[in-house]
């Protein structure tokens, strides 16, 4: 029993992270624009963290898709982010913003996450721990690795498109 118990801890704990990538030191972003990732404008709904999770993607315009997220449990907003997805150069960059349900920020002023891209695979896109998945035109996975109290964790946001 203590070795099926520690094959299942280990096994698990391998399973963290295999939808996400890191950036490593010395790579090289390739070679994508803001088409590879057009599929993610639109109106989006899902559930984590004990709530409701909505994002809004404005269509590629100006070298970037912007995006605004909602965090709602218990009725109400508990926090939001900002951010895009921007052309430089000839590649891809995601960057956000935190804020709280008062819209005072979590990073400092001139900070942001910024997540370089890793690689482009079928019907994903590797950021820096963030992978964006599109599983068919009214659904997407959205995975992103969480460091809180030292310990890293790989989270799925799951979400359908919403009509207008």
């Amino acid at each position: 029993m203590i070795r099926l118990i520690a094959l299942f801890f280990l096994t698990s704990t391998y399973l963290v992270g295999q939808n996400t990538l890191s950036f490593e030191d010395g790579a090289i972003s390739p070679n994508v624009n803001l088409s590879k990732v057009a599929w993610m404008e639109g109106h989006w709904k899902g559930e984590a963290f004990g709530g409701i999770t909505e994002e809004i993607w404005s269509p590629p315009s100006g070298g970037a898709m912007m995006f605004s997220f909602k965090h709602i449990a218990d009725g109400k907003v508990t926090f939001y982010e900002f951010g895009h997805i921007q052309q430089i150069e000839d590649t891809l960059v995601f960057q956000l913003k935190h804020f709280g349900s008062d819209l005072n920020g979590w990073e400092e002023k001139d900070e942001m996450v910024s997540a370089k891209l890793v690689k482009v695979e079928g019907n994903r896109l590797y950021f820096d721990d963030f992978t964006f998945e599109k599983i068919s035109d009214n659904e997407i996975n959205i995975y992103v690795v969480i460091t809180e109290n030292e310990k890293e964790e790989e989270v799925k946001f799951n979400y359908k498109r919403v009509d207008i």
